[in-house]
């Protein structure tokens, strides 16, 4: 009784593994489009490069400032990183 079933179980395993080697062509056809959309989106305004006008903002002196503040900030230890912000002591 298992010999007429071993053929048929190994046609079921073959045609099976011979599913994963098929075409998408449908997948293929739309592959990163998501991706593609998802960048597209992010660009408020795809011709800013071309602008010549200087940003308006921050000075040179408080930009540099706050970049070596940024910098020294990996480098030193903060006293008050180790502080819950969640506690039952109602003490600040």
């Amino acid at each position: 009784m298992a010999t007429r079933r071993d053929p048929l179980v190994l046609v079921m395993v073959v045609g099976a593994l011979l599913q994963g080697c098929s075409g998408t062509p449908r997948f293929n056809d739309h592959f990163g489009s998501a991706v593609r959309t998802n960048l597209s989106a992010q660009v408020i305004d795809p011709a800013a490069a071309a602008n010549a006008n200087p940003v308006i903002g921050v000075d040179g002196a408080a930009a540099h400032a706050a970049h070596e503040r940024y910098q020294r900030s990996f480098k030193e230890i903060d006293a008050n990183a180790n502080r819950s912000l969640v506690g039952g002591s109602g003490a600040q």
